[in-house]
């Protein structure tokens, strides 16, 4: 019982301070990709501003200085109080 009282607060504060992420294609073309163009958002404690929230494709390959789109990839980044939502675009 000792041991239980020892290792629960240790396992849940790692439980709590964990992280996940997912990642998806989107799109994939013949073109070749030698740049990166990125466009990302955070959302803290769930509260965000929509307006603010640019995570386009066409944002991710201005970023990146990108004409021809080679692929398009969706990465969401999930903590405890911070999710990212990231747009990543590779082309040339």
């Amino acid at each position: 019982m000792k041991m239980i009282k020892k290792i629960l607060p240790f396992a849940l504060s790692i439980w709590m301070l964990a992280s996940c992420a997912a990642s998806a294609p989107l799109l994939v073309t013949d073109n070749t990709g030698q740049k990166l163009g990125k466009a990302e958002f955070s959302v803290i404690l769930g509260i965000f501003r929509p307006m603010s929230a640019d995570i386009s494709i066409a944002k991710a390959a201005k970023n990146g200085g990108i004409t021809k789109v080679a692929t398009v990839d969706m990465v969401v980044k999930g903590g405890l109080f911070k999710t990212t939502y990231t747009t990543v675009v590779t082309g040339n």
